[in-house]
């Protein structure tokens, strides 16, 4: 069973990132255009402030600046774009899967387009929403390229926190059912949530590198487009694998009696 339900968890990852590749193409690129655009015009001016440098140094830079790129731009947003996020939605869908095998039948009475959708609910929640609220994704042109390797470590350390805290709520949450309640037990075990993360965004260091004349718009819009990609990808994943995670799980007594 967990084969057949890895094979559709990979499958309804694809799918998710397929839509949020379309997404992301029509809402979010625009945005990192922009940024790519400030950053050139940045660049510009700081090279037109050195045009006193010696003869040495601009030769240089300018050799530096005649090196063609690796990877075009066009081939980043197409291509580029649709690849990682296709195997990035895939890897998701099978990790998806594996939670849903473990979970099916332990989450109360919901079956599985309900734990499908719950699981969903909480993936989004705790792996995408909580990290964003600590260390919001950056457009290009925001952020010190030397500091990439600490805003990595801890916007992944937000993400570990978060999940754990909540794997916590669940497991109070269903300590606490049978004494207080299920609403009074779930009302208890997210509030317990809700501290945890506060206190580790309170203890983890705060990261602002948005260069001064950053268009505000810009980031905004930049930043909504991430969570709006994030939100369709979690949505569609629970709900194309709750399908055929029922159709694996719920309709095959049905053949085996109708075979009988």
């Amino acid at each position: 069973m967990i084969r057949n339900l890895l094979i559709r968890g990979m499958l309804a990852g694809l799918v998710a990132g397929l839509v949020g590749c379309g997404f992301a193409k029509t809402f979010g690129e625009p945005s990192v255009a922009r940024a790519i655009a400030f950053e050139e015009q940045h660049e510009h001016s700081h090279d037109h402030a050195q045009a006193s440098a010696d003869a040495t140094q601009a030769a240089h830079s300018h050799d530096h600046g005649d090196d063609e790129e690796i990877v075009s731009r066009d081939t980043q947003s197409g291509l580029g774009l649709l690849t990682g996020v296709a195997v990035f939605g895939t890897a998701l869908g099978g990790l998806f899967s594996l939670v849903f095998a473990f979970a099916y039948g332990r989450l109360g009475a919901l079956r599985a387009r309900g734990t499908s959708a719950m699981l969903a609910l909480f993936g989004f929640v705790s792996v995408a929403i909580v990290p964003f609220l600590k260390y919001p994704p950056n457009p290009p042109a925001v952020g010190n390229p030397e500091t990439i390797g600490p805003r990595t470590t801890l916007f992944f350390s937000m993400i570990a926190i978060s999940i754990v805290a909540a794997v916590l709520a669940v497991w109070l949450q269903r300590r606490l059912d049978k004494q207080h309640g299920g609403w009074n037990a779930t009302l208890m075990a997210g509030a317990a949530y809700v501290v945890l993360i506060a206190l580790a965004q309170f203890v983890l260091p705060s990261i602002d590198e948005v260069p001064a004349g950053f268009p505000a718009s810009l980031l905004w819009n930049f930043r909504i487009a991430s969570v709006g990609i994030q939100a369709l990808l979690w949505t569609t994943l629970g709900l194309v694998f709750g399908a055929l995670a029922a159709r694996e799980l719920e309709r095959a007594p049905i053949r085996r009696v109708a075979h009988a």
